[in-house]
């Protein structure tokens, strides 16, 4: 191979690490305005992140880059290029592509209002009055529909919602999503209908028993160490702070979660926490040669939910992980002494229709996500307003959940995705949980005493397999494509669906 295709390359990687160094700091600011920046700071924060968003596009569409890219996709040794430095190229280009075709004004605009449509998010949250969230929220959106328009092209999507949801699920779109989720809700209603009329029902008062926010804490760090996220010695690549919306952001030495202290409601920080955490680690192992560049990132938002959920459900509210950890979190929490494994296992995965999708249940969560998606594809398809959001929220949680919304902090304000801009992102967590089961299954063929390990404490094995099998792949392939490799079959819902019987069978004995 000649020097000249190889010295162009070099070239390309350096320009792609430069701008995600800076989208790393990027994403630190972020944190900060959300965990330790003071109330006053946001006028500053959104010019702050609208200068420096402006200043990463322009790294990113700089034309050397397309002047790259021709010269070493047309050059006569490109196919003796590896199978890596080709997805480096096809990732770079695909960015160029889509970068180039949007204005460097929507850009700064659109980084600067999300910031401003956060902060009023928090207000009016905490007020549950809509009205006040509704002129920033219908702004921000407008921005993102311009984008989405312009995005169609490049990307090839036959709506503007799909060249959003393509921006976290590459190679998806809403109409396979729809066929998928049809799916996915007929199992989870049979389910949930089965949990329901039960005779058999967990005692739920022990969810609310008072444990100090210090004390939740203290288990946070607990939790943190037995999945290995290191957020304590001092070679720590991890922290856990407080917000109103737990979430994780860094990249590789430094990611940091959030999450949120209720005292009458610990379970909400557990679970939150190995939720997280789940997230972090798949930050944190990626393959450390690939560092900053577009091969070194995960594959699609679906499967970093798909790890998140791993973590969080199907190890952290198993029977076997308890049977290790009930004894620690008495010991630490000394008003839960008097508790029965069996019954804080039932009561964990307690199966009940509710309001709030982040303290939902496993087979109602799916549902929560559907009526997101719902309401997003018909936003962006003119088939509703965003005035009309709190209406038909309300009405799709009666119709889905049986639940009624008393108000809007609690309905169409409850998450924080749509005040950052992040339409597209809510199919994601149930495509998460569907990857989950197929990996479930896989691994269980592959590691058979997996419970018994988790049981004695052991985490290890299984974050190995996880960082074997997943997170070790990074960016080298597409969702679809990289869950056909691991498990040997294509994207289906059938195994989740399948762990879902298997489980809540037995808790609720139908």
């Amino acid at each position: 191979m000649t020097t000249s295709i190889l010295s162009s390359y070099k070239k390309l990687i350096q320009k792609t690490k430069e701008t995600k160094t800076l989208g790393t700091a990027i994403s630190i600011l972020h944190w900060d305005m959300e965990t330790k920046m003071p109330p006053k700071g946001i006028n500053m924060r959104s010019q702050q992140l609208a200068m420096l968003s402006k200043i990463a596009h322009q790294m990113s569409t700089d034309p050397k880059i397309g002047q790259l890219l021709k010269q070493v996709i047309d050059h006569s040794d490109y196919d003796n290029l590896s199978m890596v430095q080709k997805r480096n190229l096809y990732l770079i280009k695909k960015n160029y592509d889509e970068d180039t075709k949007l204005p460097e004004k929507l850009v700064v605009e659109t980084s600067k209002q999300t910031a401003i449509t956060i902060d009023t998010w928090k207000k009016a949250k905490a007020s549950k009055d809509f009205l006040k969230f509704k002129p920033e929220l219908q702004k921000l959106f407008d921005l993102k529909k311009q984008a989405a328009d312009l995005l169609m092209d490049i990307k090839q999507t036959a709506s503007p919602y799909d060249a959003l949801i393509e921006i976290f699920e590459p190679k998806m779109t809403s109409d396979v999503i729809s066929s998928v989720f049809n799916k996915l809700q007929k199992g989870l209603v049979l389910v949930l209908e089965k949990c329901t009329s039960s005779t058999k029902q967990p005692d739920l008062s022990v969810l609310n028993r008072h444990v100090p926010v210090e004390t939740q804490k203290k288990i946070g760090h607990l939790l943190a160490g037995f999945i290995g996220y290191d957020v304590t010695s001092d070679k720590s690549g991890g922290r856990i702070d407080e917000t109103e919306h737990p979430f994780t952001t860094g990249y590789y030495d430094d990611v940091r979660i959030t999450t949120h202290y209720y005292p009458n409601k610990f379970a909400t920080s557990v679970f939150s926490v190995l939720h997280e955490g789940g997230h972090a680690l798949y930050e944190q192992n990626l393959k450390p040669e690939w560092m900053l560049q577009p091969v070194g990132e995960s594959c699609s938002m679906g499967f970093h939910e798909s790890q998140s959920r791993f973590v969080e459900n199907i190890v952290g509210r198993s029977m076997e992980f308890w049977s290790y950890f009930l004894p620690v979190l008495k010991k630490v929490a000394g008003n839960l002494s008097d508790v029965k494994l069996q019954n804080f296992v039932h009561t964990i995965n307690h199966v009940q229709p509710s309001k709030i999708r982040v303290e939902a249940d496993e087979v109602t969560y799916g549902l929560h996500v559907i009526i997101r998606f719902n309401l997003e594809r018909d936003l962006f398809a003119g088939k509703i307003s965003v005035d009309e959001l709190p209406q038909i929220w309300n009405e799709s949680y009666n119709k889905f959940l049986g639940v009624k919304i008393e108000d809007d902090s609690e309905g169409v304000m409850q998450d924080t995705h749509w005040g950052s801009g992040l339409f597209g992102y809510f199919p994601s967590y149930a495509l998460g949980n569907i990857y989950s089961g197929q990996l479930l299954a896989c691994m269980e063929s592959q590691i058979p005493d997996w419970k018994k390990q988790i049981s004695k404490g052991n985490f290890q094995n299984v974050k190995n397999w996880l960082i074997q099998t997943v997170h070790g792949y990074g960016n080298l392939y597409d969702a679809p494509e990289l869950i056909k490799k691991i498990t040997g079959t294509d994207f289906t819902v059938v195994p989740f669906l399948n762990y879902l019987n298997q489980k809540y069978s037995s808790l609720y004995e139908f």
